[in-house]
């Protein structure tokens, strides 16, 4: 090998290294969700929306828990304790709550004012399972289910607005413990308008979706005592499904 073949291999390694050392490694940070973590099934079946429980889907579908402190402290059993099914059909994504709460609080009159301070079941969805930031638009939706049935969402100009016909839900109780049944259009966020003529997705079985419940619990404090949801968020901010859908479970329609 002559000088010049070894002063070119020298430069060609030293720009290597440049490149190397120029380049910095990806580090993941705590509070970073590389993708859906839980992997969950949704079975086939068309319950009535009536807040019983009692269809036949609902009878075979399993009890999955509610049981990741987002904020907040673990509550005891008595305080808060929930539950929850999954089913599908062609044209919605129904969920079966059964939330054990010994008090329930509504001190916005407002629906939009403070909704996550009150007591209310949030359902988290990304039709495509695509992740990413979803806070000031419609790659994803988190729908804030007021213990009266409104549902809230940010809309794509950070304004807080009702989405009621994407949920439609019937809650009734015994003692301190409320059903929720929730039957949800899904809806392809990369075309939607708010206001708009959206059409709901027609849903098949193999289909996958990002998908999150939670929780929010007050005992007459100003602020929500816990949040409480259904998948792990690694890092000290668990509070960062109404922003990042990176962070929902994985659901399957089987």
């Amino acid at each position: 090998m002559n000088r010049d073949s070894i002063l070119g291999l020298s430069i060609a390694f030293l720009a290597v290294v440049f490149v190397m050392w120029q380049t910095p490694s990806k580090t993941v940070h705590e509070n970073e969700a590389p993708g859906p973590k839980a992997h969950l099934d949704a079975a086939y079946g068309t319950p009535l929306i009536d807040g019983s429980g009692t269809d036949e889907i609902w009878q075979e579908a399993p009890w999955l828990p509610l049981d990741q402190v987002w904020i907040g402290q673990t509550p005891a059993p008595e305080d808060f304790n929930g539950r929850y099914k999954i089913a599908w059909d062609e044209n919605n994504l129904y969920i079966l709550a059964e939330i054990t709460d010994d008090t329930l609080i509504d001190i916005h009159p407002d629906g939009l004012l403070k909704y996550w301070d009150d007591d209310c079941l949030e359902i988290f969805i990304d039709e495509d399972a695509s992740g990413g930031n979803h806070q000031y638009n419609y790659n994803a939706f988190a729908y804030h289910i007021a213990l009266d049935g409104k549902v809230v969402d940010c809309a794509s100009d950070s304004s807080f607005q009702y989405f009621n016909d994407h949920c439609l839900t019937r809650r009734t109780g015994s003692g301190k413990t409320s059903t929720w049944e929730v039957a949800m259009k899904i809806f392809d966020g990369n075309d939607y308008q708010f206001g708009g003529q959206n059409i709901p997705k027609l849903l098949k079985s193999g289909k996958k979706m990002g998908f999150a419940l939670a929780y929010c619990d007050n005992d007459h404090s100003a602020e929500r005592e816990n949040f409480i949801g259904n998948v792990f968020v690694a890092g000290t901010d668990k509070n960062r499904g109404w922003i990042d859908a990176g962070i929902f479970g994985l659901l399957e329609l089987k």
